[in-house]
């Protein structure tokens, strides 16, 4: 068993662009990465695994550990940066209060500002291709 899935939204152009910035890091193949707009089209929360549908994927950043544990936000985040290398000591700091307070604050901050970020990014990539 992988020591870590992540799910995320494939059709966010922000998300695409931090996912294949971690998938660039040497210990990302040996994780698995779950792109749950897929599951959101075909109306599939069945294999997403349990305590997670496809509404709440979509919403928020979650990972899932080999014990079947499932992380959220800012705690997704530091429990992702566990596994990578050159993030690890971030993944430690941000696991502990009351920074693990903080990342979770930061990421519920920064949630209602993401579908701005998206359309400049649509559009500024629609004006670079």
């Amino acid at each position: 068993m992988p020591p870590l899935t992540i799910y995320y939204d494939g059709s966010c152009p922000l998300c695409r662009r931090e996912i294949a910035f971690y998938k660039s890091n040497p210990d990302a193949a040996q994780l698995v990465w779950h792109d749950v707009s897929v599951n959101f089209q075909a109306n599939d929360d069945a294999s997403l695994g349990d305590g997670l549908n496809c509404q709440r994927a979509m919403a928020y950043f979650h990972v899932r550990d080999a014990a079947g544990q499932l992380f959220e936000g800012g705690a997704a985040f530091a429990r992702l940066w566990l596994e990578l290398r050159g993030w690890r000591l971030a993944g430690r700091v941000f696991s502990v209060r009351p920074l693990s307070w903080a990342i979770n604050l930061g990421y519920k901050m920064f949630l209602p500002i993401r579908p701005t970020v998206q359309k400049y990014l649509i559009k500024w990539d629609a004006r670079h291709s």
